[in-house]
Parts: structure tokens; sequence; C-alpha cells
């Protein structure tokens, strides 16, 4: 992947990856969806001598990102998120922070739309808005790195609950099939829990397929 490292910490009560896309060749970082524990974030990114160039939201959800604000404030460094994000941001009962956590809002920096493309950390990364999850859930594709962040849209072998605010079962089929699997059958697959995948298996495996 060139000069693309991903590394993985697994955060929370619902065991939440949150992501780091590093620059091998400046430092600069991408923060993918910070879930509790921003301290412990904070340390990593200073004990590895890393950059924090931005935090990459793929959706709302309390548990990708009750360490954002916080992250934002010790960095200086932009939150962007889906458009459609915005209500579930600002609802505590929609982003289940109010049910599991403790109530929370959050005002993304940079509210993004289909097919737009970021320059972040040195990286061309292509937003993919996927709702059915969420209603402004997106996903994250950096196609030169052969590598998408999709959230809780794509998962090893299944994909996101429906049955949430916002969630639509109807969506969550359109955007796997249409705006997932036919990216290209190498790219790895980075989601929100559990391990990664690529699209070639999820092209054979998925009950979305």
């Amino acid at each position: 992947m060139g000069k693309l490292r991903i590394r993985r910490a697994v955060l929370g009560m619902l065991e939440t990856n949150c992501y780091f896309a590093e620059n091998t060749e400046t430092g600069e970082t991408l923060i993918v969806d910070p879930a509790d524990d921003w301290e412990a974030i904070k340390a990593w990114c200073l004990g590895n001598g890393r950059k924090p160039a931005a935090i990459l939201l793929t959706h709302g959800h309390f548990d990708h990102m009750l360490a954002a604000d916080a992250l934002r404030r010790e960095f200086s460094i932009e939150i962007c998120a889906g458009l459609a994000e915005r209500e579930l941001l600002g609802n505590p009962s929609y982003n289940l922070s109010a049910v599991w956590s403790r109530p929370v809002t959050l005002e993304a920096d940079r509210y993004l739309t289909d097919g737009q493309i970021l320059s972040l950390a040195g990286f061309s990364v292509q937003v993919i808005a996927t709702p059915g999850h969420t209603a402004g859930g997106v996903c994250y594709y950096l196609k030169e790195d052969g590598v998408l962040f999709s959230g809780d849209t794509l998962f090893a072998g299944s994909y996101g609950r429906v049955d949430f605010p916002t969630s639509s079962m109807a969506d969550m089929a359109r955007s796997v099939r249409e705006k997932l699997l036919c990216l290209p059958e190498e790219t790895i697959v980075y989601p929100g829990h559990g391990e990664s995948t690529d699209i070639r298996a999820e092209k054979q495996y998925n009950p979305l397929a």
C-alpha cells in the first residue's frame, strides 16, 4: 500500500474499531471513527510520533464518535461526517448515546457529499454515501491504495443493523450492492467491528450479494 499504513485499536463497550491511516513518509494520520477513550488515542499518536490530520466519521453512533470532540480540541483538527448525518449527530436519542452512554451531541466541521474527493494527509479519499445503518452513513475509499473504511455498512460476511433511528433495510441493500460490491475485488475492507475482509470475499459470501 505504498506510503499508507493502517493500524487498529479496538475501543469501548461495543469493541469498535478505531483506525489510524498513517502516511509513513510524513507521519500525518487520519483517525477513522474515534471510539471512546480519547486519552488512549492521544497517547498512541504522541507515543508513535503521529500527527493527526483529520477525524473521519463513517456515521454518528456514539460508539464511533465519543472521543471525537476531545481529539479535535487537543490536536486542532477537523471532524468530517456525511451531510445527511447532521441530525443524528445532534440528537442523543438518534445517536444512541442517551441509551448506552451519556447524552452526547456533536457538530462536525465538514459535512461531506457522495462522490466528494478529499485530499488529506497526502491521500486522496473518496466519500461514498451508504445509507442503511444510518441515513447519513458514508464509507471512505482510498482508491490508489485499494482500501475501504466501511463503518457499520459492510462487515466480514455480514452488514450493519437496520433497526435503529434513521435505519433502512432497503437502503442498506442498495448501498452494499450498488456502491460497495462493485468496487475492485482486491479492495481491502476495514469495518467498524470485527475483522477485515475484501470485496472478493463479500461478493461470494455476504448475504446481500
